[in-house]
């Protein structure tokens, strides 16, 4: 009668489920992580939402008065419709992207120097962009008002004018959001498939035609990245606000974000709970988005 080794039955269920274990053990610490720092927190910030506290003293259970303030906030809408601005006029990023890597794609001399060059904005911090257009932008001796006077047209303070501060700040986003968006389109344009591309050239199809029927189809995977990646960076917008006008001029470049921070933050507040009711609204937001466009990409994998 053989003795069986102490363990022995241990390692033997290890190596019979080696391949279904294995995969789970590199897993777990990256699911712990992700439960700490972002699924806890974002309960957390329902709970502070519904409370009445400075960050230090003892919080105050308040329910959703939070909530019932944020409806008659005026500094509240503002944000909010200045997000909605961000969310249409960032977009404008994806179709700009896919211009720029079909220019690149192309094999003429000097492709990997333009690469370079229109890679250069992604990598450069925002704290930099955001100093540049602000240089850019001066009404004294900016370029753009340079350029404009070139026309006759006199010098426009943009980050000074409530009118055009929102749309000054977006055009410094959109230059390294594009940037991005034509990394994933030129990653995209090598997995192309030239089978479909030669036979939509014998069925006739050029140009307009064979980019929209032929090309865009195969770059759904890039176009949903570049989709959500773009709505995220919209709604989440902070850094340039932050950098190039701190919100003003009289507040009418606020986002959510940023005035999610005014009031819990700064010298404005120190309202975590307010401030928690707003992150809660741009979380929800930001769910509704992804959610859609998640659920848009598994009835196309359904349907196929």
């Amino acid at each position: 009668m053989s003795v069986q080794a102490p363990g022995a039955e241990q390692r033997s269920w290890y190596k019979r489920n080696e391949i279904a274990v294995t995969p789970w053990l590199f897993l777990i610490p990256g699911v712990i992580f992700f439960m700490v720092y972002v699924i806890i927190p974002i309960f957390q910030s329902f709970y502070y939402s519904t409370l009445d506290w400075d960050g230090l003293g003892e919080p105050v259970q308040i329910g959703l008065q939070n909530y019932a303030e944020l409806f008659d906030d005026d500094a509240f809408y503002v944000s909010l419709r200045n997000n909605v601005i961000w969310l249409f006029l960032y977009l404008l990023a994806i179709p700009a992207g896919l211009g720029i890597a079909l220019l690149l794609n192309q094999t003429i001399f000097g492709i990997r120097l333009y690469k370079s060059l229109f890679f250069f904005p992604f990598v450069i911090s925002q704290v930099v962009v955001g100093l540049v257009f602000t240089w850019f932008y001066d009404p004294t001796f900016g370029i753009f008002n340079v350029v404009l006077g070139w026309v006759g047209l006199g010098p426009i303070n943009v980050l000074g004018d409530e009118r055009f501060v929102t749309y000054g700040i977006i055009a410094a986003g959109l230059w390294p959001q594009t940037a991005y968006c034509m990394i994933l389109y030129l990653t995209g344009l090598n997995a192309v498939d030239p089978e479909q591309i030669e036979a939509g050239r014998l069925d006739g199809a050029k140009g307009w035609r064979m980019l929209w029927h032929v090309v865009v189809p195969q770059l759904k995977p890039a176009t949903f990245i570049a989709f959500v990646v773009t709505i995220i960076g919209a709604l989440r917008s902070f850094d340039l606000i932050s950098i190039m006008t701190n919100g003003g001029p009289f507040g009418e470049s606020r986002v959510l974000s940023f005035y999610m921070f005014e009031v819990a933050l700064s010298e404005y507040g120190f309202r975590m709970g307010y401030g928690a009711a707003v992150a809660v609204v741009l979380f929800i937001i930001m769910l509704f988005f992804i959610t859609y466009f998640l659920w848009s990409m598994y009835q196309d994998e359904k349907g196929r």
